[in-house]
């Protein structure tokens, strides 16, 4: 194994931060970036060897490989979090603007959310699809987003990322974690849905459409954004 690769595993596992899901994602990348820095010339470098022509090598040879810009982004960031780690954070600059990778495409800030008072969570029985409701009050999700829901992909810690087959027009997209609320509710999804979605497993969709609309009845309405999916 080449050393910055190990440099890199070691470093990963001695700074165990996040989720065990966020963890194994960042430890990916940066395994996938050792590589790349080797395909792109840079032999021998170690873990404290990181410049800033790293990085904006890494960029360009990112752009010319059309990757989407989610993905550039998540390897930024988990590059800043090995520069923070190796004490050489400044290396990095601190906007993505600097790269001209353009800003990540949140949710526009008119909330699509709308409000579930908490007698009616309370009339809803079955816990996932009471969950679903929560996350669609906390984060604006569309009914077949949050249905869809899987915490221990979606979560980022301070974001969320969302797969492209759970949006409507099969685009990923992302949403920041601002509030304890939101991740409070986070916390509480991933507890029930461990390494699954919000559908159990003994069901399919068209199965948990179902008892959603019948709990979402029977708590005296429709639910948040019933009809959009």
């Amino acid at each position: 194994m080449r050393d910055l690769n190990y440099q890199l595993k070691q470093l990963c596992r001695q700074c165990r931060e996040g989720a065990y899901n966020t963890q194994a994602n960042r430890e990916h990348i940066l395994t996938l970036v050792a590589n790349e820095l080797h395909a792109l010339g840079y032999r021998g470098m170690m873990a404290r060897s990181l410049k800033p022509k790293h990085i904006e090598t890494l960029v360009k040879h990112w752009f010319a490989k059309e990757l989407v810009i989610g993905t550039i982004k998540n390897r930024m960031a988990a590059i800043r979090w090995w520069a923070r780690k190796v004490n050489k954070q400044n290396v990095v600059a601190r906007s993505n603007e600097h790269y001209g990778i353009p800003d990540r495409r949140f949710v526009t800030n008119e909330s699509k959310a709308k409000i579930v008072t908490q007698s009616q969570l309370d009339k809803v029985r079955d816990e996932h699809v009471r969950m679903s409701l929560e996350l669609q009050q906390a984060f604006g999700l569309r009914r077949e987003e949050a249905m869809k829901f899987q915490p221990s992909f979606a979560d980022w810690g301070d974001h969320l990322v969302l797969k492209a087959s759970w949006t409507k027009g099969g685009r990923e997209r992302t949403i920041p974690v601002r509030t304890e609320e939101q991740r409070d509710v986070l916390n509480r999804a991933r507890r029930l849905a461990g390494l699954g979605s919000l559908i159990p497993s003994n069901r399919n969709y068209v199965q948990q459409m179902r008892i959603y609309e019948g709990n979402t009845c029977r708590a005296g309405g429709k639910g948040p954004d019933p009809g959009t999916a």
